[in-house]
């Protein structure tokens, strides 16, 4: 499974952006998905998860009521809308899968075996 995270890119404080995660490759018939972010000289972060259904979201305290996470299966493509950002959220934002269509510990990155090549996001103050 190939994911491919696109949408990043430089924006002002107060800002929105919207962020697409698009599988393709071998199929997976059922996976639930995340994003993760990274700022220059950190560890990757959960940011949001989302279960195969749709149903089941999850954020970070830092995003929470600001971004949100969505799916279309029929697109086989995973979203972050991200609302009111802060220059405290650039960074390189990744998209990520795991088999299946829950994932408990949804916030451990090393539970999920698909990565996409990140996509930067700057928000200037």
């Amino acid at each position: 499974v190939q994911l491919q995270a696109s949408g990043g890119g430089l924006v002002q404080t107060g800002g929105s952006l919207r962020l697409s995660c698009a599988a393709s490759g071998r199929t997976v018939s059922r996976y639930v998905s995340g994003w993760f972010r990274q700022a220059p000289g950190k560890e990757r972060e959960f940011v949001a998860h989302v279960n195969w259904s749709g149903g089941n979201t999850f954020y970070a305290d830092s995003v929470k009521g600001r971004f949100t996470i969505s799916r279309d299966n029929a697109k086989n493509t995973v979203y972050l809308q991200m609302n009111s950002l802060k220059p405290e959220d650039s960074a390189v934002y990744y998209c990520a899968a795991d088999p299946g269509v829950d994932l408990p510990d949804y916030f451990t990155a090393s539970l999920y075996d698909y990565w996409g090549q990140g996509t930067l996001v700057t928000v200037s103050s």
